[in-house]
């Protein structure tokens, strides 16, 4: 697991490029069953996909929040540690697959309802989401060791997986609703089958022996699941938070424009999806790369990783807006298969105004992921859950009562836009390469190895300014990790 200095654009690429081919899942659903099913398909399946957002946060809890606990073990040579965050994160997605495989046999009817599905739709809802649920254990197990195999030094297998797995659930998707013709359950199924696929790609790093991860005893150490959910508890926030919000639009959205409403939302939430999972694919990205450097303890290394990661996720989202305002009609004509022109102007707008969001979406996500590597696990659910279920869920409401239909679409980039503000402001203290005052200074890590520069207060810098003197006893420096003693010696804090 040795990283060298391209590694940063080589692990974003190929991460981008694996979750981009996997919302190609939901957005190859959207595309074939509007063109095949119409305008009640389509609003069934978007009251649907916010399962989905609930399946793959989990997934990505346990696979984000084991592999980032699996590289700062490996970082400090912490084997057998390592291999437990594996087998605990396992026995967690396991877990969690089972209470969502009875959900679909037994409860499909009842959720769907819950989701605001009416006489119409239900039948479709029904059977998409009692299809999906079953399948949902290789959903999570494809979270998880593509998130293990990412971290275990193999980026390109990882990104392999997620993109064969969408392929073949294109594929699917038309052969099934186009000469077979075989309704919303063949979508279902298509969708279903291709976390499957996934697995079987990523079966070949076990296979070829290239895996350092390993099932090990937990000797009851499950209380240690919650350490492993906790790191990766901001992950899931933010993929959950889409779920959260498709749930909320679309019961606010059902009030004042009907099932049309909801189709449109449909078009827009959907492409959506597809730019969320860039930004994801940036925050997984740098993941492996934090994880690792934090288990060397070198916060000049963090630090530039943080800064690169979120300039790049801000350009991003920059030419995102222009091509959105750019194409917007041509985009939405996409899925408009009966060329209705009140759903063409509805979506048009909605989706200009609702990716305004996507200039800020990047910061955060990247925060996240610096917060969760280094263990800020408190700061990071405060941001995720302010901006994934609080935030948006109250000004959803109050945007909606006060500019109607157009507060709904703006309530999404305002609650982006305030999460920023809070970082910056409240944050700093969090965040490794956010400069407080002092001069920089090197030091030693364990075991005598040269550091990197380290930002110190100036009252425990020679003047000389290149050798640090030996500070307090219980002197912890920021966000170092450390805490010194009058001995001369270093611990972890």
């Amino acid at each position: 697991m040795k990283f060298e200095k391209g590694d940063f654009w080589k692990y974003i690429s190929l991460s981008v490029l694996g979750m981009i081919g996997s919302s190609g899942t939901i957005f190859a659903d959207t595309y074939f069953v509007s063109s095949r099913l119409g305008t009640n398909g389509l609003a069934s399946l978007n009251l649907v996909i916010s399962v989905f957002g609930l399946i793959n946060g989990i997934g990505m809890m346990m696979g984000i929040g084991g592999a980032a606990r699996y590289a700062v073990w490996k970082a400090q040579g912490q084997d057998e540690k390592a291999n437990e965050s594996f087998t605990l994160a396992f026995l967690g997605a396991a877990g969690a697959g089972v209470v969502f495989f009875l959900a679909g046999l037994f409860f499909p009817e009842a959720i769907a309802r819950k989701l605001g599905a009416d006489s119409d739709i239900l039948p479709m809802c029904s059977l998409y989401l009692k299809t999906i649920l079953c399948f949902a254990p290789f959903f999570l197990f494809n979270h998880l060791f593509m998130a293990f195999i990412r971290n275990d030094g193999n980026p390109k297998l990882s990104m392999c997986a997620m993109a064969a797995g969408s392929l073949a659930n294109i594929i699917l998707d038309y052969l099934f609703l186009y000469p077979w013709n075989l309704g919303i359950f063949a979508a279902a199924l298509a969708t279903g089958l291709s976390p499957v696929i996934g697995l079987g790609i990523s079966a070949i790093h076990l296979a070829a022996g290239k895996n350092q991860f390993h099932f090990t005893g937990s000797n009851g150490k499950l209380l240690e699941l919650r350490k492993v959910m906790a790191l990766g508890l901001s992950a899931f926030v933010n993929e959950f938070s889409s779920s959260v919000v498709l749930v909320v639009f679309n019961l606010l959205i059902l009030k004042t424009a009907g099932n049309l409403g909801v189709a449109a939302y449909g078009i827009v939430a959907n492409l959506a999806l597809v730019i969320s999972a860039v930004f994801t694919g940036i925050s997984q990205g740098i993941q492996p790369l934090l994880s690792r450097a934090y288990g060397k303890k070198d916060m000049e290394q963090i630090g530039d990783l943080y800064r690169k990661g979120t300039k790049t996720a801000f350009l991003v989202g920059v030419a995102v807006i222009g091509a959105v305002n750019v194409f917007a009609p041509v985009l939405v004509s996409w899925f408009n298969g009966e060329k209705n022109e009140v759903l063409q102007i509805m979506a048009q707008k909605g989706l200009r105004l609702y990716f305004t969001g996507f200039l800020f979406v990047g910061y955060n996500f990247v925060t996240a992921s610096l917060l969760s590597a280094t263990e800020k696990t408190a700061f990071a659910f405060v941001i995720s859950f302010f901006r994934g279920c609080m935030g948006i869920i109250i000004m959803a409401w109050l945007f909606s009562a006060i500019f109607g239909a157009d507060g709904i679409w703006i309530s999404f980039p305002f609650v982006e836009g305030t999460a920023v503000l809070f970082t910056k402001m409240a944050g700093r203290s969090h965040i490794p390469s956010e400069k407080r005052g002092g001069k920089r200074s090197r030091r030693l890590l364990p075991g005598g190895i040269p550091g990197k520069q380290l930002l110190l207060p100036k009252s425990i810098v020679q003047k000389s300014g290149s050798v640090c003197q030996k500070p307090a006893d219980g002197y912890r420096p920021p966000d170092s990790g450390y805490t010194y003693s009058r001995d001369g010696r270093e611990g972890i804090g």
